[in-house]
């Protein structure tokens, strides 16, 4: 199944965008709504709230009172952090739980509002966030919630901020307009992007890049950072993951895929259960054996394993090499030659230019098979031993 989490700051219409996936067939996850149910009266969850806070927190018919626990958590930190460590395991729990009796076809919102502060971000296919600004945020607390000013101006400093939240965001939708603006760019998410990312994702199929120039584009260091945030925790452990390819060398305009260079100890581990949590993490991999063009005066090809991506908005590719191969040491050479010799960065481009007007495709994957890219290799070697430079 495809998961994604969405969240965005109180009062940003976070609840109205996971009605409208409702409403298009998504299976809605709503911690707020299990976070309540988690400490119900008669529940473990409540009767532990109470005994860290008090009887005080507790409303006349026996029911947590919101407002009493808000006043007390809100503003004190450590008192925030107990109340989350007897609430969000409940909470974590539940929606598993959830998650779990979904069908193996759908597509699964967590609507979380804390989903930043917690740090879930890594755990989705995709995170949406709901921007919306604060003044328009605190009018509608103000008036849809009944919430005094100072309550409102408090509940939003509690969370984190909105630069925060966007540098998890694979997909920014902005609020400040109409109801029918907003349901309209839902609309348009999950026709174009969430319904083909759940359909690759079961069928394991990757989206194919389109190979013509791009760019640059300021955000690729970004969007590597959460893409190796995802690949990490699919892996399940401590994987050197490193931005590689044009699209990691600052100002060079390319082909819109992130190239990630996956780091494994040998093919055989890259063969092992890794490949089935990377494709399951949205990282199918590629049919058919792969492997790097070899410079000279090498004569064996460099063999790697290589995965793609599964969603449709961000082409991405994976390249399995084995540790201080040939064919993972040039990756990261090339890299560190290009970002420290704008020279060679100019050159690199219109070599890469002239490929790609001549035959697209060659120019779109793996290491070119160019003699440029020999000559480069040179050059960099005599940079790596001139600087000290170590991948």
């Amino acid at each position: 199944m495809l998961k994604v989490g969405l969240t965005g700051g109180i009062g940003s219409g976070k609840s109205a965008v996971a009605r409208r996936l409702a409403t298009l067939g998504a299976v809605i996850v709503d911690s707020d709504r299990i976070a309540r149910e988690v400490v119900a009266p008669g529940t473990d969850g409540l009767a532990e709230v109470v005994a860290a806070f008090s009887d005080k927190v507790l409303a006349a018919d026996g029911t947590l009172d919101r407002a009493a626990l808000g006043a007390v958590v809100f503003g004190d930190e450590a008192a925030r952090r107990r109340l989350e460590g007897i609430t969000h395991p409940r909470v974590r729990a539940r929606s598993a739980e959830l998650v779990a009796a979904a069908p193996a076809d759908a597509t699964v919102v967590n609507d979380v509002p804390l989903l930043v502060e917690v740090g879930l971000a890594p755990t989705y296919h995709l995170v949406v966030v709901v921007q919306t600004a604060v003044p328009t945020r605190m009018a509608r607390l103000t008036r849809d919630r009944g919430m005094a000013p100072a309550e409102a101006e408090r509940r939003i400093a509690a969370q984190a901020d909105d630069a925060t939240r966007r540098a998890v965001a694979d997909v920014l939708l902005t609020n400040d307009g109409t109801l029918a603006e907003l349901h309209a760019a839902v609309d348009a998410l999950w026709r174009d992007r969430l319904l083909p990312y759940e359909r690759n994702v079961r069928e394991r199929r990757a989206v194919q890049p389109d190979p013509a120039p791009a760019g640059p584009d300021p955000t690729w260091p970004a969007q590597y950072s959460r893409l190796a945030a995802r690949i990490r925790h699919a892996a399940g452990g401590d994987i050197r993951v490193d931005h590689v390819g044009s699209t990691a060398v600052p100002g060079i305009a390319a082909p819109d895929v992130i190239d990630i260079q996956v780091t494994v100890s040998s093919l055989a581990e890259a063969d092992g259960p890794l490949a089935q949590r990377l494709a399951e993490a949205g990282f199918p991999r590629l049919p058919g054996e792969w492997w790097d063009t070899p410079r000279q005066p090498e004569e064996v090809r460099w063999a790697k394993r290589l995965h793609g991506g599964a969603d449709p908005g961000r082409p991405v590719r994976l390249h399995l090499r084995e540790a201080g191969s040939p064919g993972w040491r040039y990756a990261l050479l090339m890299r560190e030659h290009l970002r420290a010799d704008p020279a060679r960065r100019a050159d690199y481009l219109q070599v890469k230019r002239e490929l790609a007007a001549a035959a697209p495709e060659r120019a779109a994957w793996g290491t070119v098979a160019d003699p440029w890219f020999d000559e480069e290799h040179l050059r960099a070697e005599e940079w790596a031993a001139q600087t000290g430079w170590r991948p």
